[in-house]
């Protein structure tokens, strides 16, 4: 990235982080939504990310790959705040450092995460999870008694049909099957509209019907949301891919489409040839 791409100097970075400023709309006036550079976070003295440096561009669709131990959780710990970097930058568009913002203003900001295990409010109904993911107000009574507007809830229908549980609306969470906890956790992300969506690992246990539904999810959310996805199953990375980063040893071994990450020699050595 030139300078002229660069996200703001550094006497700027320091409004944003004494003001935590949280603009309506991320500065993407150069394409890239997600900077990294020369980011390193260390534990113990073991560097899980080795100054690496990764862009992620507005509306697009990457798939982070990688051995166990690559870094692509501790890479994702930094880009919601979980983990703060030892040196390096995290720009969110052009103007805010993630470095200077806890996790609440992260989230807020417009980065949901997904985590591998869905956590979805078992006892309540498809549509009240979509419903308490909405309100502003987290209190769970608040929500539950508050009473929704109707472009709310032409929202909730809307994100139903998306994540393919209208049938299921008026069903108990803990009842859904697996991959249908997995989708209700995504639509409870898109609830709060985020600009960029982190997937961890989101066809593990699911069945092969499950996996080419997520997979038309997913793709289908690309465009409107910059989504990440973190997934071992190669199958489902190929039947996604428009973009694969390759992590081995904290750093970028490898990025570009599936035919050229899974031809490249280090790659098949270090990952898709074990």
């Amino acid at each position: 990235m030139n300078s002229a791409d660069h996200p703001l100097d550094s006497e700027h970075i320091g409004e944003i982080g004494r003001h935590a400023l949280i603009p309506d709309t991320v500065d993407v006036s150069h394409r890239t939504i997600l900077y990294l550079e020369d980011v390193t976070v260390s534990f113990d003295g073991f560097k899980a990310l080795n100054n690496l440096s990764l862009y992620i561009d507005d509306g697009e669709l990457r798939c982070i790959i990688g051995p166990n131990g690559a870094g692509k959780t501790t890479l994702m710990d930094v880009i919601t705040g979980k983990t703060r970097p030892d040196t390096g930058s995290v720009f969110f568009g052009q103007t805010l450092d993630l470095t200077e913002m806890s996790e609440h203003q992260i989230a807020r900001a417009g980065i949901g995460r997904k985590f591998q295990k869905p956590t979805v409010f078992p006892e309540h109904s498809v549509f009240e999870n979509l419903e308490l993911a909405m309100h502003t107000d987290k209190r769970v009574w608040y929500s539950l008694f508050a009473k929704l507007r109707g472009e709310q809830r032409d929202r909730i229908a809307e994100v139903l049909q998306t994540i393919n549980l209208t049938a299921q609306r008026e069903q108990r969470a803990a009842l859904l099957s697996h991959g249908q906890k997995q989708w209700l956790e995504i639509g409870m992300l898109l609830m709060q509209n985020p600009r960029v969506l982190l997937v961890d690992e989101p066809v593990a246990g699911m069945t092969h019907q499950e996996m080419d539904h997520t997979a038309q999810l997913l793709t289908s959310l690309a465009g409107k949301h910059s989504v990440i996805v973190v997934e071992h199953d190669m199958d489902f990375v190929r039947s996604i891919a428009r973009k694969v980063t390759v992590l081995h040893e904290g750093a970028v071994l490898a990025e570009g489409s599936m035919d050229d990450v899974q031809h490249d020699r280090r790659v098949i050595e270090v990952y898709l040839g074990e």
